[in-house]
């Protein structure tokens, strides 16, 4: 071998933080396709701080089977950058599940951009995220490391259903909005992640960063869209699905605004490392077909108590989080502050394999484009998709991860060389949505209305 040649990577993919509530149910999905025919997957290795609790997870992940013996377990740790780096050069994709990931997560993507290793996380944290970009962008362009945050649930719903629903606004039908309203179902007690949480706690504290971020930053073209923004309510009883709605300040909304901000720039989506004429056409085909349009997410419930639940605590979020003493009480009392929705100890495995969720999408748009230049001319198309699935923390979210791995594993030539970006625009144009459907995560059209404009 060449001296100055990198040793090819030992494994296919490391799951960092393999040990944590999510991780454990990462490690779960990724075990499915360990080794199957079709599957790229040949080889997983197991990184964190702790090998008998990594050992533990890939026990609890194995069963009703014995641990696979090929699996590895190795130490790392994020506050370690040299077993980062040692980890990055086992591998050629980590899966990273240590949050929140403000606090743990810039060391994991600097030695990954540096290295060439290509990264994916669960990251709902618009601070950290935006700053990757700001931060790794240009040194993983060089090195061709492939950096995707919100590979999980945040927010791989949201930008596949906004461009599942962009879809059906075929010329000269043209969206205007396309609105999100989440439902959260369960036989039992839906209990959120603390992970989640925690992150949401530090993210309200530190909403200041991303403005100074984002004003430090150069501005980026904005997307044309059809028609002026509507204003909705910020509380709305949505009757075409029964349900109470209350908007939400959310991560799912910045990213894809950033995704639709990069297809402005790159209108055909990003070229990849080796594509084959047809793989061009494809993307290129797949992408002309998005129209941009205003994007929101809303939170719903059937009752107005369940509405109340979360105005409690956003305002506890928004009241408690600013100042040190505060995020304590937020933090060691996420049940009291939460009404009893998000626990330290994490949901039974009960109450995860009860839950389930629902991600109506309602575009609101014309008919025809001329008509939005019309100025006072109001949509006269709605159009509305859903996306279903099981709960959202703990069997969406490795469900979505590991699908965006075997992607980067199995189609990498077919990917941008490397980047810090969104999941939408490097994973939209190919067959995700298939993989998802295939996994349990349903995409509908339920209707589409000519209404009075």
């Amino acid at each position: 071998m060449n001296p100055t040649q990198k040793p090819d990577p030992v494994y296919d993919i490391v799951i960092l933080g393999a040990s944590g509530f999510t991780g454990k149910y990462v490690v779960r999905e990724a075990l499915k396709f360990l080794q199957t025919p079709s599957s790229p997957l040949k080889s997983l290795a197991l990184a964190g701080r702790n090998p008998t609790r990594l050992t533990q997870s890939l026990e609890w992940a194995a069963r009703p089977n014995p641990p696979p013996s090929s699996v590895a377990i190795l130490t790392a740790d994020t506050s370690d950058p040299d077993s980062l780096r040692r980890l990055c050069t086992q591998t050629k994709l980590i899966l990273n599940c240590v949050g929140p990931f403000r606090i743990h997560g810039d060391p994991v993507v600097s030695a990954c951009a540096d290295s060439g290793c290509d990264y994916l996380d669960i990251s709902g944290e618009p601070e950290f995220m935006e700053r990757m970009e700001a931060n790794y962008h240009e040194r993983a362009e060089e090195t061709g490391s492939l950096i995707v945050s919100a590979c999980g649930f945040d927010s791989i719903p949201a930008e596949l259903g906004l461009l599942f629903n962009a879809k059906q606004w075929v010329p000269p039908t043209v969206p205007n909005q396309i609105e999100a309203y989440l439902s959260l179902e369960s036989d039992k007690k839906i209990a959120g992640n603390f992970g989640t949480y925690e992150s949401a706690v530090l993210g309200v504290a530190n909403a200041e960063k991303l403005k100074e971020l984002r004003r430090s930053r150069p501005r980026r073209p904005r997307p044309s869209i059809c028609g002026p923004p509507a204003k909705g309510p910020t509380l709305e009883n949505q009757k075409t699905i029964g349900l109470w709605a209350l908007k939400l300040p959310s991560a799912d909304a910045v990213v894809v605004r950033r995704t639709l901000t990069t297809l402005t720039e790159k209108p055909h989506g990003l070229p990849g490392l080796n594509e084959s004429p047809e793989q061009i056409q494809k993307r290129e085909a797949f992408w002309s077909s998005i129209k941009p349009a205003h994007f929101g997410v809303k939170i719903t419930s059937k009752s107005l108590f369940g509405i109340f639940r979360y105005v409690t605590l956003g305002v506890s979020l928004g009241l408690l989080s600013k100042f040190s003493f505060g995020r304590w009480l937020l933090l060691k009392f996420p049940s009291v502050f939460s009404l009893g929705w998000f626990q330290k100890k994490g949901p039974s495995e009960e109450e995860v394999e009860s839950a389930t969720f629902k991600m109506w999408f309602i575009g609101r748009g014309y008919s025809e484009e001329s008509l939005a230049s019309q100025g006072e001319t109001k949509p006269d198309l709605e159009i509305i998709t859903r996306i279903s699935g099981p709960e959202i923390g703990y069997i969406t979210t490795p469900i979505t991860l590991v699908q965006c791995g075997l992607i980067v594993l199995g189609q990498r030539e077919s990917l941008v060389k490397g980047g810090v970006y969104t999941p939408g625009i490097v994973f939209g144009s190919t067959d995700i949505q298939q993989r998802l459907e295939d996994n349990g995560i349903s995409f509908e059209v339920i209707s589409k209305i000519k209404t009075q404009g």
